[in-house]
């Protein structure tokens, strides 16, 4: 979550033990993410182990709202994803429990997520002077989540929570109900440091690190299989919720969509286990897990915008099955070892000033190597160039020709050998 203060409590506990009594949860020891607007349309997760993510409706800062326009596009990614999806409420009403019911009556109509999954509530920030107004504004509203048909969570960090709120309270009437953040450090954190866990009763979720991977994102562990709420189960296999909304339908048609079923304008991201590009290149890491549309698909490879390279489709997962395009798509593409901002220009039939001047960059020739750069010049592929291999051509020398370079005609042809090209073979640029 975005927070408004990023320290978190360092517990002192050696370690930290989900003493197993009743029912044997799947999700115990479960790992998985929260987003807001920042982690943007389709959200992304850190590691192909990521079992469930928690994605922001909105909320209240002290009765001014702000919805977050990725809520539905996020859920039905992790429902597509085959995760289990949640929902978190910024909630910054202090103590006032009028703020607190104009922003349930807001809310709790829109969730798109399962009944009985998870609506927890975010308190860092905003609390009143009053302790037991804080205490009493949270419970309010997580007896709305309750009556709702939702499982109610307290989302917050150690410190702020026992300075502004009556926190047994809570737990007294919603046990285990406590999703609690501590980090030991901004350093990438993959598994959880449980020498750093915030000793507290009640926790069911540890949000244990905001550097989950490199450039942040939150890592959490269901330590109470919690996150099975809302996802039935049936001989051990999860099973897609029954409730109907838009987001979790949208969410099982793109499930539904495998291989040589996908088409152009489809989003999907690239599987964590995916090993190479169809040239033979070894796909980067930092490539996977990421939302792209596909722009291309010749047989069963596809191009991918923002990647250029083309790729199995059995090495894609889709994420969003619609194939509408906007009328004036923003392009994008990730900077390669080697590329320059004149070379990417090129390929979009534009110029590095204007690539300069739309992302801000104030020296063109400092571009790095995972870097994502936009271009809002209209749709990709509206006006897509071609060229017929002549008798005697070879790549270099229509690179030049074209005023482009070998690697980016290899990438966007799907060309294993350069040096097999072909008199009447039509090539993209």
């Amino acid at each position: 979550m975005k927070k408004v203060i990023k320290k978190a409590a360092i517990g002192m506990v050696a370690f930290f033990v989900v003493a197993a009594s009743g029912p044997v949860f799947a999700a115990v020891g479960d790992q998985g993410v929260d987003w807001s607007k920042y982690n943007g349309t389709y959200g992304n997760f850190g590691y192909a182990h990521d079992k469930f993510a928690f994605s922001q409706i909105g909320g209240t800062y002290g009765g001014t709202f702000v919805d977050q326009a990725t809520y539905s596009t996020q859920v039905a990614s992790a429902i597509a994803q085959g995760k289990r999806a949640h929902t978190y409420i910024w909630y910054q009403v202090g103590g006032s429990q009028e703020v607190a019911k104009a922003a349930l009556d807001r809310y709790l109509p829109k969730i798109q997520t399962p009944k009985n999954s998870i609506v927890a509530l975010d308190y860092e920030g905003g609390a009143s002077g009053d302790k037991q107004a804080n205490t009493d504004a949270i419970l309010y509203g997580m007896r709305r989540v309750k009556a709702a048909g939702y499982t109610p969570m307290y989302y917050s960090y150690k410190p702020y929570t026992l300075e502004n709120v009556n926190y047994k309270q809570i737990i007294k009437e919603f046990p285990n109900s406590l999703w609690i953040a501590a980090y030991p450090n901004n350093e990438v954190t993959p598994v959880p440091n449980y020498s750093f866990f915030p000793s507290m009763d009640g926790i069911s979720l540890f949000q244990f690190t905001s550097t989950y991977v490199a450039g942040g994102l939150d890592g959490n562990v269901d330590l109470t299989g919690i996150t099975d709420n809302g996802y039935g189960k049936q001989q051990g296999q999860e099973v897609k919720p029954d409730t109907t909304t838009p987001a979790i339908e949208n969410g099982k048609e793109a499930n539904e969509v495998k291989g040589n079923d996908v088409e152009v304008g489809m989003t999907v991201k690239v599987n964590f286990g995916a090993k190479n590009y169809a040239t033979g290149e070894t796909i980067p890491q930092w490539v996977k897990g990421q939302p792209h549309k596909i722009i291309q698909k010749n047989g069963d490879t596809v191009l991918l915008d923002g990647i250029m390279s083309w790729l199995s489709v059995h090495d894609v997962e889709t994420i969003d099955a619609s194939t509408s395009q906007p009328t004036t798509p923003a392009k994008s593409y990730i900077v390669k070892q080697g590329d320059t901002l004149s070379g990417i220009a090129s390929n979009w039939g534009t110029n590095w000033q204007e690539l300069a001047r739309q992302n801000s960059l104030s020296n063109p020739n400092m571009i790095y190597t995972g870097q994502v750069i936009h271009f809002t010049g209209g749709q990709y592929g509206a006006t897509a160039r071609t060229y017929t291999v002549r008798s005697g051509d070879n790549l270099s020398s229509i690179a030049s020709r074209l005023g482009t370079t070998v690697q980016s005609l290899v990438s966007m042809n799907g060309i294993s050998n350069p040096n097999l090209i072909y008199a009447g073979q039509t090539l993209n640029y």
